[in-house]
C-alpha cells in the first residue's frame, strides 16, 4: 500500500524529476554549473522572496524548463504532476520552432495576459537570470548583450507586475544591482 502523498513528497518528486531530465545539461556561465541549480533557484525565490506557498506553482517552478529544454512532454507533466502544473509550465514555455527574436517578443506580448501564477513564475525566473547576468554571465557575452538582456527582462516583467509586491520589489532590486555591477546608467522603474 502506498503512503499518502504530502506536499513535501510532491515537491521532492518534482525536484528529482527535474534533476533527472536536466542531468546532462549545464548553465552557460564559465563555470558550467549544473542546470538544475536554476529551477531550484526559481522555486526558492518564489517561496522565500515572494512568500509563495502554492504547491502547484512551486512544482511548476521546478519543472518550468523541462519541456523547452529536454524531451519532456506536456502530457508527461500532466500525467505525473496534474493539469494545473501542466498549464502553468505551458504558460511559460517558449515555442522552440520560432526564432529566438520572435520567442523573446512573444514573452513581452503575452506576459500581461498570463495567469497570476504564471506571472509570478515569470518574475522569479527573470530575477534569477538577471542575478546570473550580473554575477556569472554566460561565457563570452559582451557588455552590450548583457545590457540588452536586462532591458528585455524588464519589459517582460513589466507585463507581470502587480500580482506579488514582494516579487516586484525583489525584481527591482535585482535589476538595479545588475545595472550597478555592469556599470550601466540607472533606469527608472517601469
Amino acid at each position: 500500500m502506498q503512503p499518502p502523498t504530502t506536499d513535501a513528497t510532491r515537491l521532492l518528486r518534482a525536484a528529482a524529476f527535474a534533476a533527472e531530465k536536466h542531468r546532462h545539461q549545464r548553465r552557460k556561465e564559465a563555470e558550467a554549473s549544473p542546470f538544475i541549480n536554476h529551477p531550484l533557484a526559481v522555486a526558492t525565490v518564489l517561496a522565500e522572496e515572494g512568500g509563495v506557498t502554492d504547491e502547484s506553482l512551486l512544482i511548476a517552478a521546478l519543472l518550468h524548463d523541462t519541456v523547452e529544454d529536454t524531451e519532456t512532454t506536456f502530457e508527461e507533466l500532466e500525467e505525473t504532476f496534474g493539469a494545473v502544473v501542466r498549464t502553468l509550465v505551458a504558460e511559460v514555455t517558449d515555442d522552440p520552432s520560432l526564432r529566438k527574436r520572435a520567442r523573446k517578443q512573444l514573452q513581452v506580448e503575452h506576459a500581461p495576459g498570463s495567469s497570476d501564477a504564471a506571472k509570478q513564475l515569470k518574475i522569479a525566473d527573470k530575477i534569477c537570470n538577471v542575478r546570473d547576468i550580473a554575477t556569472k554571465p554566460p561565457a563570452g557575452w559582451p557588455e552590450q548583450r548583457k545590457a540588452e538582456y536586462l532591458d528585455w527582462a524588464r519589459r517582460v516583467v513589466a507585463g507581470c507586475r502587480g500580482v506579488n509586491p514582494r516579487l516586484d520589489a525583489s525584481c527591482n532590486a535585482a535589476l538595479a544591482e545588475a545595472r550597478r555591477v555592469l556599470g550601466l546608467d540607472e533606469e527608472v522603474d517601469p
